[in-house]
């Protein structure tokens, strides 16, 4: 499971099935080199998005995948 105070490049790592929710949404937050040292809430609300409804859609996807 991942929650908004992970880092991006380490919850990837982890969890690669979650780089689905940042293409669906458009976010090039894995590629950026801001992410080795932001977390997954703070990528994710700089673009605008909902980070609450974000993280939960990631750990829909974590689970279903297992």
């Amino acid at each position: 499971m991942v929650t908004k105070d992970m880092n991006i490049l380490e919850a990837v790592q982890q969890f690669p099935v979650i780089v689905q929710v940042f293409q669906k949404y458009g976010l090039g937050c894995v590629g950026c080199m801001v992410a080795a040292g932001e977390t997954l809430g703070e990528g994710i609300a700089s673009h605008g998005l909902d980070a609450d409804a974000l993280i939960a859609e990631m750990n829909k996807l974590i689970e279903e995948n297992k």
